[in-house]
């Protein structure tokens, strides 16, 4: 079950309610690098074997 528009602004909102306007950006930045790392760290490892075979 995809989430939609509404869901996502209800989910905004109480993150701002929770976090406050000061550590929301610090939030969602240290969640997109986690993110970033995490598809590094699934994905790292067929390009590896990639690059092996390719050798």
């Amino acid at each position: 079950m995809p989430i939609g528009f509404p869901e996502m602004l209800v989910i905004a909102v109480i993150a701002l309610l929770v976090l406050g306007p000061k550590r929301l950006p610090e939030a969602g930045r240290s969640l997109g690098s986690g993110l970033r790392e995490f598809k590094a760290a699934i994905g790292g490892g067929r390009t590896d074997d990639r690059d092996e075979e390719a050798s």
